[in-house]
């Protein structure tokens, strides 16, 4: 169990800082609720106290036995500030200890996380953004906020990342450090593909494959985390949109080649984590086909459908680094590893991200593990974890291999 301080600023956002808390309770962890005196005028303390089980003080006049605004942060192994607000970035910036919040961020030597949240003008103030980039510098880790609905008709960039995500990147923080979401990709264009196409056979029916889209959107989360500029283009994923990340939808193959191509021309690394049908059906029926019809096929012909991760290893930039995924399971010819070495060299793109889908592994699943084959015959393993955890670690490989790291 690890000890979590949860801040939480004046801003209306402030809402779903209780929904964070959920998620750090129900993973077992011990969280010490600080808000500032502004966050208190949208969610009371005794709804923080009830749902972390600890007291709720704002001020270092508190408890002043225990010493709260240096005990506080002098025993987390996690800060998260949740919202922060432009002015409680500002303060900390600045240094300032004029409420408990602050005076703990300035005691805490655990890895610190900033989700802002306000409206976009402020977000995109330069006093804001040198801010940002001092709080930057100095280790603490600034999410870029989430683009959508703000308060009121406005919309834009500004909004909370969902808790959800929050609580996904803090597990990672807190199993690998700050370093796992250092800002080593800050200027650097990537596009991902995620998910799995689906070639219709008629109306109602589709060849498909089980690949939920889970792995390519930590990979989309923690890139942006990291500093990104993140292009995430995703084949029939049920899921959210990643915070900080431009999704491009698609539904089968040949869409998928046409958005991955004009998106990839100038990126800096190319993912292809998304799982495309290697065949389609021939011919697509502009009407349901019904069992006992004249239309129903004695079969399907198939054709093969364009091999993609080939196609952008031949039209790659110069500097420019391609990732391929392999979901892999042995069999009499070899097992996991020899296939996909082989595919990396049918393939010729510098790294290739093998997961053991035998048994029913990794898709649709929580939790994943991986191998990471290089061009140059290195093999990096990625051990059981997160997915966002596997995303960390497979960024990790790939950023040194940058043209011109450090950037």
């Amino acid at each position: 169990m690890s000890s979590i301080v949860l801040g939480v600023s004046g801003g209306v956002a402030a809402y779903k800082a209780a929904l964070l808390l959920r998620a750090f309770t129900e993973a077992g962890h011990d969280v010490r609720v600080v808000p500032t005196p502004g966050a208190l005028h949208f969610v009371g303390a005794a709804t923080f106290e009830a749902l972390s089980g600890n007291p709720v003080t704002t001020d270092v006049w508190s408890d002043v036995p225990e010493v709260a605004h240096v005990r506080i942060g002098q025993h987390a192994d996690l800060v998260v500030v949740a919202p922060a607000t432009a002015d409680l970035l500002a303060r900390a910036a600045m240094g300032r200890a004029d409420d408990l919040l602050t005076a703990t961020l300035l005691t805490a030597s655990c890895p610190v996380v900033f989700a802002p949240a306000m409206h976009t003008e402020m977000w995109l103030h330069p006093a804001t953004q040198e801010n940002v980039a001092t709080l930057r510098r100095r280790g603490a880790i600034v999410l870029p906020p989430a683009v959508g609905r703000l308060t009121g008709p406005d919309s834009g960039p500004g909004r909370l990342p969902e808790p959800a995500d929050i609580a996904a990147l803090a597990a990672v923080v807190l199993e690998h450090g700050a370093p796992a979401l250092g800002q080593d990709l800050d200027g650097r264009r990537v596009v991902i593909s995620a998910g799995g196409t689906r070639e219709p056979l008629d109306p109602v029916r589709y060849l498909g494959n089980r690949s939920s889209g889970k792995q390519g959107w930590a990979l989309a989360r923690v890139a942006a985390a990291r500093g990104a500029d993140v292009v995430l283009v995703a084949a029939n994923v049920d899921l959210p949109a990643p915070f900080g990340v431009r999704t491009v939808p698609v539904g089968t193959a040949e869409e998928l080649r046409t958005a991955m191509r004009a998106e990839a021309k100038d990126a800096d690394v190319v993912v292809m984590a998304a799982a495309v049908a290697d065949f389609r059906p021939a011919t697509v029926a502009p009407d349901k086909l019904k069992k006992g019809s004249a239309a129903e096929p004695d079969s399907v012909p198939l054709v093969r459908n364009p091999d993609v991760l080939a196609e952008l290893v031949t039209e790659r930039a110069a500097g420019q680094l391609v990732v391929g995924f392999a979901a892999e399971t042995g069999d009499a010819d070899g097992d996991v590893l020899t296939h996909a070495r082989a595919k990396l060299a049918r393939k010729g793109c510098d790294l290739l991200v093998v997961n053991d889908v035998s048994a029913g592994q990794v898709f649709g699943r929580a939790h994943n593990a991986a191998v990471v084959l290089a061009a140059d015959g290195s093999a990096t393993e990625i051990p059981h974890g997160s997915k966002d955890a596997v995303a960390a670690g497979i960024w990790a490989t790939v950023v040194p291999r940058l043209s011109g790291f450090p950037h």
